[in-house]
């Protein structure tokens, strides 16, 4: 059976692009007659807040999504939030390093920062690791971890990564795109890569769903797999909406709020509407529950490129005196 999932960050208010993306894992697992699972990624605890959890979860079932297993609905694979499940990230770390795949980072502020000037690997990533701590001897890595606690780092083998996503099309990273990267920081926080890929594995995640922000995170998550000895997922990157000013939508704006929208009393089919229609499955913005949705959903229908979201949808969208 295919499983899919809508993992967010409850780090802020959920936006309106970031409910697009939910509406669209969850139509996709609906129309396939598969399971949806709701996931926390809370590993980041100085960043994440149990009452942005609490608000999210009622953000999705007022939009009318619901979730087979996941926070207040349990499942076989829980726990449902990152911040629990510390011990398999740390049994990954273990087992990566029993195959020589990982290897001790101290390298200062100072000496990322100097790497700014490098080339960028990975478009969304920043400037490619050049393997600085890599290339040190064992004594040199016991010398400056007595120093400064280390982060652990992933060597990148030397062979390219391709993949064919489900929206993207084709994709081909060369050898070493983006550098090596970080499993787990020195002060103990396990990393995105490490946390969504011994997450996915585990709860049996056969198809992700998630904005194109993240499509330069799949070659790493790959290799992590591979590494691993695990089954990778297959990849949907679903482009990002756009404000009016040809910026990603932001969770500080209020005006792309769900939780403001709510408030404020816009039926939720009115914004449900509106999402089907940024993402190519109606070909007017007209109210609709999101089961209804579930007979003509096809993943070819979304837009490739970017969606802007002009000022008179964002007027229509919020006319209460309509409602």
């Amino acid at each position: 059976m295919r499983r899919g999932r809508f993992a967010p960050t409850p780090s802020g208010l959920m936006h309106i692009g970031n409910a697009r993306t939910a509406l669209l894992a969850w139509l996709q697992m609906r129309a396939a007659g598969g399971q949806f699972v709701l996931r926390m990624e809370d590993i980041d605890k100085p960043r994440s807040r149990p009452e942005l959890a609490r608000a999210i979860q009622d953000d999705l079932r007022w939009l009318g999504l619901d979730w087979d297993e996941g926070p207040g609905s349990g499942g076989p694979y829980g726990p449902y939030e990152q911040s629990l499940r510390a011990e398999l990230y740390e049994q990954a770390v273990e087992r990566l390093e029993r195959g020589g795949w990982l290897y001790p980072c101290t390298c200062s502020r100072a000496e990322l920062a100097a790497i700014a000037s490098a080339p960028h690997g990975l478009d969304s990533e920043g400037p490619a690791y050049p393997g600085i701590c890599r290339q040190r001897t064992g004594e040199e890595r016991e010398a400056r971890a007595a120093r400064k606690p280390p982060s652990l780092r992933f060597a990148l083998p030397d062979k390219p990564v391709d993949f064919v996503d489900a929206i993207a099309g084709p994709r081909f990273y060369p050898p070493g795109a983006g550098g090596d990267f970080v499993v787990k920081r020195a002060d103990g926080i396990f990393s995105y890569q490490l946390a969504v890929v011994v997450d996915d594995a585990a709860m049996r995640i056969t198809d992700v769903l998630r904005g194109d922000d993240l499509l330069d995170s799949t070659p790493r998550q790959l290799l992590l797999y591979e590494a691993m000895g695990w089954t990778a997922p297959k990849f949907a990157h679903v482009p990002l909406l756009f404000g009016p000013d040809g910026r990603r939508l932001a969770k500080r704006d209020d005006t792309m709020v769900i939780a403001r929208m709510r408030s404020a009393g816009i039926p939720p089919e009115r914004l449900v509407g509106w999402l089907a229609f940024w993402s190519g499955l109606v070909d007017r913005p007209e109210p609709v529950k999101p089961a209804e949705l579930i007979p003509g959903f096809d993943l070819a229908k979304v837009p490739s490129e970017p969606v802007t979201i002009m000022d008179h949808a964002i007027l229509k969208l919020w006319d209460v005196s309509r409602c």
